[in-house]
């Protein structure tokens, strides 16, 4: 299994920026894609981005298209998260996801195995 470990969440005001990070121990790391997902409060868990094991294949969600880019750095392990134009409804805790299962979508958060423990995004009007 994969621990994963988040960094890099906050307050900021609507059209701020802030970048997460995720650092990925354990079983192997650079062949698995990997993925973003955030819960806001009364809020199912939701799709945000993900990544292939290259690097060259990203996914998002319409919702964060365009303003969110993630990438990762297989070398250091590292998942990263770049949150640009944030909007108060961006807030909500964000979690690092890997080892998906194979052949299922990775927009659902049921097809990855091993989670981080959050992080905590807050955007203010």
């Amino acid at each position: 299994q994969v621990q994963l470990v988040e960094s890099g969440g906050g307050l900021v005001q609507a059209g701020g920026s802030l970048r997460l990070s995720c650092i990925a121990s354990g079983r192997t790391f650079s062949s698995d894609g990997m993925g973003w997902f955030r819960q806001a409060p009364g809020k199912e868990r939701e799709f945000v981005a993900a990544i292939s094991w290259s690097g060259d294949n990203t996914y998002y969600a319409d919702s964060v298209k365009g303003r969110f880019t993630i990438s990762r750095d297989n070398a250091k392990r590292a998942v990263s998260l770049q949150l640009n134009s944030l909007k108060p409804e961006d807030t909500a805790v964000y979690y690092c996801a890997a080892d998906p299962k194979y052949g299922r979508t990775w927009y659902t958060p049921e097809t990855f195995r091993s989670w981080g423990q959050g992080t905590q995004v807050s955007v203010s009007s």
